[in-house]
């Protein structure tokens, strides 16, 4: 179901149709709206709606009724706005004929007048509507193919806004501004909605639409097209395009845990040391060749590289001074996420930051180490090679003498002091009920 409303009104009513926009402002927020060049001149010359977004179609004169009808019919609107004089003789003759036929014909919602607008709108407002937060960029296919082909297995179920990232504006700023609309139509209903933000991209672009979501209530649906999508693998989340749809329509939700790294929210996991040069290691270029492989090339480079460092590590009121190679730090981490994986499995909702420390003294050990990490990761018990430390904590400080490449949620960053707080039961995410995980 299309998220956009054709906006007209007779001449003599436009004052009538800004009037009711302006007051009804809020809950249009989620919809793309659209209007003939007088319509729009209208909107314009009312100060309030001045910086109301609305998409601009040809004259009516000029034929934009019939362009408009052309966008009725073929689907694209889920409902038409059109103000008129109660006057059947005067709306035969009118350019808006063609556009309320053509909304009954497509069988869309069609209102005449203020009362059926605001009755039309709160309805459709209350229908699910999903906020596609798209990244272009993320995968190896076609997205231009993507995006038709999520829009059509959601669309039939979902009203579906589309914001696509861009270079110069971060897509946590992005879902903040989404997440304002939705409370500002929860606001103007006095209810919930069952709106949704939607991040379709890698494990990046899921993490700062997660971290804008925090603690809000609203669900975090995902649609990965990302390398490793290592957020959707552990809460067995579908990876293939269909079956992520249909778990969104399905709609099932549960609360997981997040995390703070040094104020800022983190998803998945932090790694210092190996990890952290480990995925500085996987160019963009080389994961657009070899997809998850990247990370495998890049990990048994960074192995021969890894330097060592000091660290101390601050918990539970106690300090702990180590030599460490690694320093993996996780609230959520599939099994491919090795190096996290000191317990065997990372539980997504128990309040808790999985520490795993890896103090190898050289090559061999440090073979051996990933070793007993996999074979946790594969067992789902816990590591018990001498040279791991496996803890759990809801805070923690960790102090790094010389500073570290630090990556977080996949990004890099440096640093000499970092400290880790849990959010227990922060993020609700639309994800298969739990008894369906691996």
């Amino acid at each position: 179901m299309p998220s956009a409303l054709v906006l007209h009104a007779a001449p003599a009513l436009a004052e009538s149709l800004t009037r009711w926009l302006e007051s009804h402002r809020a809950l249009l927020e989620g919809f793309e709206l659209i209007a003939p060049q007088e319509v729009l001149g209208a909107i314009r010359r009312r100060p309030a709606l001045q910086d109301l977004e609305v998409s601009a179609s040809p004259p009516l004169r000029d034929g934009g009724d019939l362009v408009l009808a052309s966008r009725i019919l073929s689907g694209a609107i889920s409902g038409v706005l059109s103000f008129q004089r109660p006057d059947p003789g005067e709306l035969a003759h009118h350019e808006a004929v063609s556009l309320v036929r053509a909304a009954l014909l497509r069988q869309i919602p069609l209102a005449l007048n203020e009362a059926s607008a605001t009755a039309i709108v709160r309805g459709l407002a209350r229908s699910r509507i999903g906020y596609l937060i798209f990244n272009p960029v993320a995968g190896q296919g076609n997205p231009e193919q993507e995006l038709a082909q999520i829009r059509g297995f959601l669309e039939p179920q979902l009203m579906v806004r589309v914001v696509m990232t861009r270079p110069d504006v971060d897509p946590a700023d992005q879902a903040r501004d989404l997440v304002r609309e939705i409370q500002a139509i929860e606001a103007d209903q006095a209810h919930e909605s069952e709106s949704m933000l939607i991040a379709s991209g890698g494990d990046g672009t899921v993490g700062a639409v997660a971290g804008a979501l925090l603690d809000t209530g609203i669900p975090l649906g995902i649609v990965p097209r990302g390398t490793a999508n290592a957020f959707s693998v552990a809460l067995g989340i579908p990876t293939a395009l269909r079956a992520a749809c249909t778990n969104l329509l399905i709609g099932n939700t549960r609360r997981v845990d997040a995390a703070l790294c040094n104020g800022n929210p983190m998803i998945l996991l932090a790694g210092l040391g190996f990890e952290a040069g480990m995925v500085s290691k996987a160019s963009r270029e080389m994961k657009n060749v070899l997809g998850p492989l990247a990370y495998i090339l890049a990990g048994a480079q960074q192995f021969g590289a890894q330097r060592s460092f000091r660290a101390s590590l601050e918990l539970n009121g106690e300090t702990q001074e180590l030599e460490a190679m690694a320093i993996t730090v996780a609230n959520v981490a599939p099994a491919t996420s090795v190096m996290a994986q000191g317990f065997g499995t990372v539980v997504p909702d128990d309040g808790l930051l999985d520490v795993i420390v890896a103090t190898p003294s050289g090559t061999l050990e440090g073979l051996q180490v990933l070793s007993s990490l996999a074979g946790s990761a594969l067992g789902r018990v816990p590591a018990t090679h001498e040279n791991l430390l496996s803890l759990r904590t809801d805070a923690l400080r960790i102090r790094i003498d010389p500073a570290q490449e630090l990556v977080v949620d996949g990004e890099m960053l440096e640093a000499s002091s970092v400290e880790f707080r849990s959010l227990p039961g922060a993020l609700t995410v639309v994800a298969p009920l739990q008894q369906a995980l691996p």
